[in-house]
């Protein structure tokens, strides 16, 4: 076997960037981990788990998919689980305990299409409509602030409305706007 201690290292290498490459994830262990949000539109909000006991909680997410709900069409959808990893990432590394503001989650594609129409700046094909997104704020954090964490995960899209005060977050492959 010629020069083990190159292939040692080029296997350690390949491991290491296939392991970076795949981005801020969870080992399916842990505490709970829960969010407080606040749908801007509707009023609702919420405070519970959308992990426990080592997965992902059914019951926290169905509450979340219904606060995340395309409030225009009262259309409920089911939201990408790991949008809620990016929040709660971002929730710790931005050491947040305050409600996260939502300011759009789920729209239907009718929802999109109207809004497109009217010229609203909106996506045809929005990772809205698909459950995969979200546009938040958390008060008292400054905008700049929350993309710079947002981009730091690496964890998908990130859309900065420094006019409209959101940052846009999703589970789409990794972009920036």
């Amino acid at each position: 076997m010629k020069n083990p201690s190159r292939r040692r290292f080029l296997a350690v290498t390949c491991a290491t960037a296939a392991a970076v490459s795949a981005g801020p994830t969870f080992a399916k262990v842990g505490n709970a981990r829960s969010l407080k949000m606040r749908n801007l539109h509707t009023g609702e909000r919420l405070n519970t788990a959308y992990w426990s006991g080592g997965d992902y909680d059914s019951s926290g997410l169905k509450q979340f998919n219904r606060l995340l709900r395309d409030h225009r069409a009262n259309e409920v959808t089911r939201m990408d689980p790991k949008l809620f990893d990016i929040v709660y990432k971002l929730k710790e590394k931005l050491n947040y305990n305050g409600e996260v503001e939502i300011i759009s989650g789920y729209r239907s594609p009718k929802t999109n299409a109207k809004l497109r129409a009217a010229g609203r700046g909106v996506a045809k094909r929005s990772y809205h409509t698909r459950g995969m997104a979200l546009d938040i704020r958390m008060p008292g954090v400054p905008l700049s602030k929350l993309r710079k964490a947002a981009l730091d995960l690496r964890a998908g899209g990130v859309g900065y409305y420094p006019k409209s005060n959101f940052v846009h977050v999703d589970t789409g492959p990794v972009r920036r706007w």
